[in-house]
């Protein structure tokens, strides 16, 4: 294979099989398994993120939005994971469900949030083609998933703040998004395809295609 051949073999993306609405049982139970797995870890972050929350509002609440930040993995890794309509939605809805079971501090509510973050994730992989799923798409991807879950908590539970606040705090969230759900989501994702654990799957055939370009 000559030089150029293996570059386009390690940086091509593979896309899910077409229709892309033709959803495989090995797609539902992943996505399914992905939210559970990020159910829990939600739920383990809500019971370890107040001390930094507390310390970063004390300096300017709106710092706030980066702890919140973890809470919007689950959609952005669905997403890069199935390559589908629908997954990252999916995935944070299991996950948001997940941590509602087990006991958040949120109760119901945290099932309105996951929607809103997994739609936000959504958004971003539809602006894209669901044709998109390097590193700038899940950057993309992680920032969509803050705005409509801030406006949210602007009502929800930021009723005391003033606007200056408010945007703050959107700006901080979407920021925090980008780099944390965006960012470690796409290097768990890669992890997890090096791993052997996505082999059925887009993340996995292209670390296959990577290794035999070497």
């Amino acid at each position: 294979m000559s030089t150029t051949s293996k570059a386009a073999a390690r940086g091509r993306t593979i896309l899910a099989t077409r229709p892309l609405a033709a959803w495989r049982t090995i797609d539902l139970l992943t996505c399914a398994f992905l939210g559970v797995a990020f159910g829990v870890a939600y739920w383990a972050w809500n019971l370890a993120y107040q001390a930094p929350n507390t310390a970063l509002s004390a300096i300017f609440p709106p710092l706030a939005g980066i702890t919140g930040a973890p809470w919007l993995m689950a959609g952005v890794v669905g997403g890069l994971v199935i390559r589908r309509p629908g997954a990252a939605l999916f995935t944070e809805l299991v996950a948001a469900s997940i941590e509602a079971l087990i006991g958040s501090s949120w109760g119901l509510s945290t099932l309105v949030s996951g929607g809103l973050q997994g739609l936000g994730a959504e958004i971003a992989f539809a602006i894209l083609g669901y044709a998109a799923f390097g590193l700038g798409a899940a950057l993309l991807a992680g920032a969509l998933s803050a705005p409509l879950e801030a406006v949210y908590e602007w009502y929800a539970y930021w009723t005391d703040w003033g606007w200056g606040f408010k945007v703050a705090y959107l700006f901080i969230l979407t920021a925090s998004g980008a780099v944390i759900a965006g960012g470690v989501g796409w290097l768990l994702t890669r992890g997890l395809a090096r791993a052997g654990a996505l082999g059925a799957f887009p993340p996995g055939q292209e670390i296959r295609e990577a290794k035999t370009a070497v």
